[in-house]
């Protein structure tokens, strides 16, 4: 399939049309060149877009796909007419309109996530979760683990600490994260702070060949990288995991996306219900 360009339009950061528009377009064969143009919150904005959208129209023969998400009727006209030169995707009107006669109301027609942040409890939410899983990251700290939603453990560079800025980021999710390590395979337990709180923890694993080529990017060379030693690693953890019946997956062939997905459905399915 010939590549395309893709634009992602918002008047907001265009996270939205981002992700919705990058699902879609996994279905097919191809990796399209994208364009981000986020906080077109203006008629002048919006216009300079458009002629963008129309010049990499005429430039490469091929129509763009622009996927959009703007609030504002005036400049949503800019760019989702009749004369774009783009197949231009327009991801909120196909939803707020329906819902508009579905609830009897008219939308709000607010840009973004949050509106104001300073006055949003969920966006100080997020804020307070991100703040608690960077000074959790790592066993740096062990202080008010109660506190705690979810503690990620596995060996070193299974995915720990993307995962938990994830959950923090996206869910407002309290996560610590703590290494396994060689001490604790050679005294066969699970470290003695975690012990209070098992049922917060949910384990990362990851493919031994995997984990040595990420080591190796690190420490090259090293005992810690050697295949061997991580062999031994991941099969300790994960024979200490299920005997102390924590729940584990394998991050090897998984996003950081599905992987908190099941952490939330497994620990904390309360916050799949917004």
């Amino acid at each position: 399939m010939p590549e395309r360009t893709v634009f992602f339009v918002s008047d907001g950061t265009g996270i939205t049309a981002e992700t919705f528009g990058n699902s879609i377009l996994a279905q097919f064969p191809m990796q399209p060149r994208h364009v981000r143009r986020p906080f077109i919150d203006s008629i002048e904005k919006a216009t300079l877009v458009a002629h963008e959208i129309d010049e990499v129209a005429e430039r490469e023969g091929r129509r763009p796909i622009v996927f959009v998400t703007l609030v504002n009727d005036e400049v949503r006209e800019a760019i989702v007419n009749a004369r774009s030169k783009g197949l231009v995707l327009d991801m909120l009107r196909g939803f707020v309109g329906p819902l508009e006669q579905e609830f009897g109301i008219k939308s709000s027609h607010r840009i973004g996530r949050f509106g104001d942040a300073s006055q949003s409890a969920e966006y100080q939410d997020r804020i307070e979760a991100i703040n608690f899983s960077l000074a959790h990251d790592d066993g740096q700290s062990v202080r008010h683990l109660d506190m705690a939603d979810v503690i990620l453990i596995g060996v070193s560079r299974s995915g720990k600490t993307p995962t938990s800025l994830y959950l923090a980021m996206q869910h407002g999710i309290k996560a610590a994260n703590y290494p396994l390590t060689p001490d604790d395979f050679e005294r066969g337990k699970l470290p003695s702070m975690l012990v209070p709180h098992k049922h917060k923890c949910f384990g990362l694993s990851i493919d031994p060949g995997r984990l040595a080529q990420i080591r190796n990017e690190r420490r090259p060379g090293s005992r810690y990288a050697a295949l061997e030693n991580c062999r031994y690693e991941v099969n300790a953890a994960e024979e200490m995991m299920q005997r102390e019946k924590i729940s584990w997956l394998s991050s090897t062939h998984k996003s950081i996306e599905e992987i908190a997905t099941t952490i939330l459905r497994d620990l904390r399915p309360d916050r799949l219900i917004y």
